[in-house]
């Protein structure tokens, strides 16, 4: 049985290869998915069809792809600005209509795509089945979605409805043919024309919700509205609610949301007072004895992992290194003529080896930055962070590789100074960040691991974590790497959980400091000078980074994982 860790791994590949797909159908490169939604940069895109929603614990690849395809074919074939235009108020028309304009894009298959065909036809089917055997059908309203569903799918791709479900929905089936008979004859003439299938689709979609209000009004049904409610709750979350929580077992995702303040500042981002701001060399902050034992620590648990380093330091260098000219080799038997040998062709005929050729070296012309994430619940898991971070920085240095380790905290719980200036002036409508941010180096680009291994073990110091202003962090970390040359700089941040300050979060609102970070990861990923990656210790940070790992840090340090961090940092960013 795979673990959760496994899974959240095997739906990250599953989520990169359908987004690849995506942007080749569509031609947009700024298409991917991000916590298990697909997203145009940072916003992210609606799915109002309920056959497009996949449960990654239970749907196979097929099913996602198909999903992905149908979305490409929306993206492709649809006007977004005519069909806002048109789309109806009421929520049962509004459900038929984006129903009926996602059935339209799905029969514009390319004719030399069988296999699309033949995905999105089983992805119908197979959400038709689980919708019926979910009891969804049983209640008056549940039967009549189902029914038009397959009445209107079935038209536009002239294919026969569902057989397992045929006879079920023969009855609803025959007393809605009067009423959308025509309807379904133009959606069916008209699915080539967007503009002339909607007026055919917006009738259907009042026939509907006017039948689901009538329902609804009955008497006897609507004095305490449970009766009602209880017949249109399930098929209204399963086709409308598209921010449901997955359920499965797997490692879970970073909550995020949206950010009112932060939206309606124009994203933004304010800071109350930046005066009792810090950066510090995290060394000078733990005893010298404390960080020696400190330190022999660090070295056991290293010792215990059993990974093996100048291994791992070719597999970095491989994926990190370039090939650079390193002068001439000389008496080759071909390439460029070598003009001081030209005399052997006559004093030796027979001699071949009269040509040059250009040498290469792999050379990593790259600088690494790690960036911890010492917010207070990291606590639990900074032995297992520490071990990774000090065998992955030793192998980067052994691969040529130029290395920072950072770190980012507050200096103080619940707000400090800035959070007492803000309550003694009155409390003004948000006031922006709140606490006084604390921005460690444990290590800098400067010196080599050996010299700073010490310092290093002051991750082990619990007394620094406090709480988490990420994308200020994130900041600071890029402007460091920008200062220095080289051909190719990374960023990792490794942490558990959204960024978190009570005050900032209580005098804003809940998502503000979310919002904040993933604006400074868009628009440092739009500049394309810092790839940022996330390394999630027990959390999937596909919300806020494009590019990261799940990490399951209760387990050992294995080779197997830092070959899965390998593949994270060779794989450039797709533009």
């Amino acid at each position: 049985m795979a673990s959760p860790q496994q899974n959240a791994r095997r739906q990250q590949q599953v989520e990169e290869l359908c987004a690849a797909a995506i942007r080749a159908l569509t031609g947009d490169a700024a298409l991917h998915y991000r916590g298990g939604r697909l997203h145009r940069a940072t916003r992210a895109l609606p799915v109002y069809a309920p056959h497009l929603r996949v449960e990654p614990g239970s749907d196979d690849f097929v099913a996602c792809r198909a999903a992905a395809d149908s979305m490409a074919l929306r993206l492709r074939h649809s006007d977004a600005a005519l069909h806002r235009s048109l789309c109806p108020e009421e929520p049962v028309d509004r459900l038929i209509f984006e129903l009926l304009e996602q059935l339209r894009v799905e029969t514009l298959t390319p004719a030399d795509m069988p296999g699309m065909a033949g995905n999105l036809r089983q992805r119908f089917e197979d959400w038709s089945r689980a919708f019926y055997r979910s009891g969804l059908t049983e209640g008056e309203v549940g039967i009549l979605l189902y029914t038009v569903a397959q009445m209107c799918w079935s038209r536009l791709n002239a294919l026969p409805v569902l057989h397992e479900t045929e006879d079920y929905i023969e009855s609803t089936r025959w007393s809605l043919v009067s009423a959308l008979g025509s309807a379904l004859a133009g959606i069916r003439r008209q699915r080539h024309d967007q503009a002339a299938f909607a007026p055919y689709a917006l009738e259907i979609a009042r026939i509907v919700g006017d039948k689901v209000r009538a329902k609804r009004a009955q008497p006897g049904e609507d004095e305490s509205g449970e009766e009602a409610e209880g017949d249109t709750r399930a098929p209204f979350a399963l086709l409308l609610d598209f921010d449901q929580d997955d359920g499965g077992d797997g490692i879970a995702a970073a909550v995020s949301g949206a950010s009112k303040v932060f939206v309606e500042a124009e994203q933004a981002y304010r800071v109350y007072s930046a005066r009792y701001d810090v950066e510090l060399a995290a060394a000078t902050q733990v005893r010298k004895a404390l960080l020696e034992e400190y330190r022999e620590r660090l070295d056991r648990r290293v010792a215990a992992q059993g990974v093996n380093v100048p291994r791992l330091a070719r597999l970095l260098g491989a994926v990190l290194a370039e090939p650079r000219r390193d002068g001439w080799r000389f008496g080759e038997e071909e390439g460029q003529v070598d003009g001081r040998r030209l005399s052997q062709l006559i004093t030796s005929p027979g001699e071949r080896r009269l040509f040059r050729r250009e040498q290469f070296k792999p050379a990593a012309d790259c600088q690494v930055s790690v960036l911890v994430d010492c917010s207070g619940s990291m606590k639990a898991h900074i032995e297992s962070v520490a071990t990774l971070v000090d065998i992955l920085l030793r192998a980067l240095e052994m691969a040529g590789v130029n290395t920072e380790l950072l770190g980012f905290s507050t200096a103080a719980w619940n707000g400090g100074r800035p959070y007492r200036e803000w309550m003694s002036r009155g409390r003004p409508r948000h006031p922006g960040r709140l606490n006084e941010v604390c921005h460690l180096v444990f290590k800098d680009a400067e010196r080599s691991w050996r010299r700073a291994r010490r310092d290093i073990a002051a991750l082990l110091k619990a007394d620094l974590f406090r709480e988490g202003i990420d994308g200020e962090a994130v900041d600071w970390a890029c402007n460091r790497l920008l200062a220095r040359s080289a051909g190719r700089r990374i960023m990792i941040v490794i942490s558990d959980g959204s960024p978190a300050d009570s005050a900032t979060g209580l005098a804003n609102d809940a998502f503000y400091l979310d919002n904040h970070l993933k604006d400074v990861v868009a628009r440092r990923e739009q500049q394309g000078q810092v790839e940022i990656l996330g390394l999630g210790v027990g959390l999937d940070l596909s919300p806020f980074y494009r590019r990261c790992l799940a990490t399951d840090m209760s387990q050992a340090l294995d080779n197997a994982l830092f070959f899965e961090i390998v593949q994270l940092i060779g794989g450039r960013h797709r533009r």
